[in-house]
């Protein structure tokens, strides 16, 4: 072998060594308020279905967490077509949260979710406040739930946002729930509003255990020559890269304002997006529209996630949350 050779293969086994070494030195762990994840990479919830269509792409093991389809207290046949139309860096959807409801979610779906090594985070939605509680209820009973995202934000559906986008109601529904069960709470708050710190403070101070950071951006689709909107509902959410300085700012105008974790959404498909979340202010993220295009993101920032925060001389992700500089 010559000199160059044994260079080259001497600096790969070395590499290789320091990176097993950093990843023995880091604690990927995360805590949000009572709930606690292996590590930061969430997948959100209508990217991933109910996770055993992306078993074989997929180590589920690694996952910080699986939030499935959000679920509703009867079964729902969402929008009609066409539900989802790509646009510049997004895609616009209007599913209607078409599911098949608590009943068949806790009969069909739940047994195999709760047999998963990552957190099952079960996503809910109802028209009132009492539906929400009763859905909680139902929940807290059943094993294998690490806690509930109450999707308050929902742009696709009649009265989807009202929770989300009224501080008053936004408090009571997440009092409510905090009220009857032990699981942990989790608010998913929407941007369509005038400012979304007041929105947070009210899930702070109504118990929630951290806020979910954004859901979809309300936008529509025109098909000038038919002069008629793309999407059957007219409108729908635009998620993507297009939306991720949207949710950049609704995660910083947060973490300045409350004391409470916040989990980034929005744009996310890279190591990059990541970290940018997590300087800014968010303790964890969810990975969303990527999954539909590389369903195998989540592991590929995941293999990413150590170097990159071994590069700002952290050991826990906790250390770079919030560490964003402001200019001048």
């Amino acid at each position: 072998m010559d000199d160059i050779a044994w260079w080259y293969l001497m600096s790969d086994t070395v590499g290789d060594t320091e990176n097993l070494r950093t990843q023995q030195n880091l604690d990927l762990r995360v805590t949000l308020g009572r709930l606690e994840l292996p590590n930061p990479i969430l997948v959100a919830s209508g990217t991933f279905g109910y996770a055993r269509e992306m078993q074989t792409l997929v180590d589920l093991s690694r996952l910080g967490g699986m939030i499935p389809k959000t679920i509703t207290p009867a079964p729902r046949t969402g929008n009609p077509p066409w539900r989802t139309v790509e646009t510049a860096s997004g895609l616009l959807n209007s599913i209607g949260l078409d599911n098949d409801g608590l009943d068949a979610f806790i009969d069909h779906h739940l047994p195999y979710l709760s047999q998963l090594a990552c957190p099952t985070i079960v996503s809910i939605a109802a028209p009132t406040i009492e539906a929400f509680v009763a859905m909680s209820e139902r929940l807290s009973e059943q094993p294998g739930v690490a806690a509930l995202e109450l999707n308050i934000s929902c742009p696709n559906v009649s009265g989807g946002v009202d929770f989300g986008t009224d501080a008053t109601m936004c408090h009571k529904v997440v009092a409510s729930v905090r009220q009857r069960t032990h699981l942990p709470v989790l608010a998913k708050l929407t941007p369509n509003v005038t400012r979304i710190a007041t929105i947070a403070q009210a899930a702070y101070e109504a118990g929630a255990d951290a806020v979910s950071v954004i859901n979809t951006v309300l936008g529509m689709a025109v098909d000038w020559r038919r002069r008629r909107p793309m999407l059957g509902n007219v409108m729908g959410g635009l998620s993507g890269p297009a939306i991720k300085p949207i949710a950049l700012r609704c995660v910083h105008q947060i973490s300045q304002a409350v004391p409470i974790p916040i989990i980034g959404i929005g744009g996310i498909a890279n190591i990059d997006d990541v970290m940018q979340f997590l300087v800014t202010g968010a303790s964890a993220v969810q990975i969303g529209t990527a999954n539909f295009y590389d369903p195998s993101v989540t592991m590929t920032i995941l293999d990413a996630l150590p170097g990159a925060l071994a590069e700002l001389g952290a050991k826990r992700p906790a250390e770079v949350v919030g560490t964003l500089q402001r200019v001048g």
